[in-house]
């Protein structure tokens, strides 16, 4: 690959369940893809990143920070708790050698995977209820945010986790 400069790790796999239905091969695999996932692509590309510097974008959630009622989502809460605390580490470690990491936290994002659920109606008002802007949030608007922590315009930004969810962690 020779250097890189920007890393960004946005992948999951989760399994949800209400903690008393959770097995623990489920969470398990919930963990492993949260976390194992951001620690094995970022330590295989560190070295490549000493070179020049460069941005690590992690994406965390918005359940980093809130928990939603009808959702259940424990082990997707400690995962992406986890990968907001891996981030701050990685900005710590990195800082010396110009890699700044920082993260963002989408709220509900209208994607191929969250389609499904939005003909469930206590769900979608319980997160319908969380925002301030009256639409869900799209891939684009996350990605903007992505480009803008990948691009030099943000090199004085590092540690830093970022909402994007219609204000729905605000209050």
């Amino acid at each position: 690959l020779g250097e890189v400069q920007v890393l960004v790790n946005a992948a999951a796999i989760v399994a949800f369940a209400w903690i008393e239905d959770m097995s623990f091969a489920d969470w398990r695999k919930t963990i492993a893809g949260e976390l194992d996932t951001v620690f094995l692509v970022t330590r295989a590309l560190w070295p490549l990143m000493k070179a020049r510097g460069g941005s690590i974008i992690n994406f965390s959630s918005a359940n980093a920070h809130v928990a939603l009622d009808t959702s259940p989502a424990l082990a997707h809460c400690a995962g992406k708790g986890g990968v907001l605390a891996m981030t701050r580490q990685m900005a710590m470690e990195g800082g010396r050698l110009g890699i700044r990491a920082n993260s963002i936290a989408p709220g509900f994002t209208l994607t191929e995977e969250t389609e499904r659920h939005l003909g469930n109606e206590t769900m979608m008002k319980a997160v319908r209820s969380k925002l301030m802007l009256d639409r869900l949030g799209t891939t684009e608007d996350t990605g903007w945010l992505a480009v803008y922590l990948a691009s030099d315009e943000s090199r004085y930004v590092t540690g830093a986790d970022f909402s994007i969810d219609g204000g729905a962690t605000a209050w």
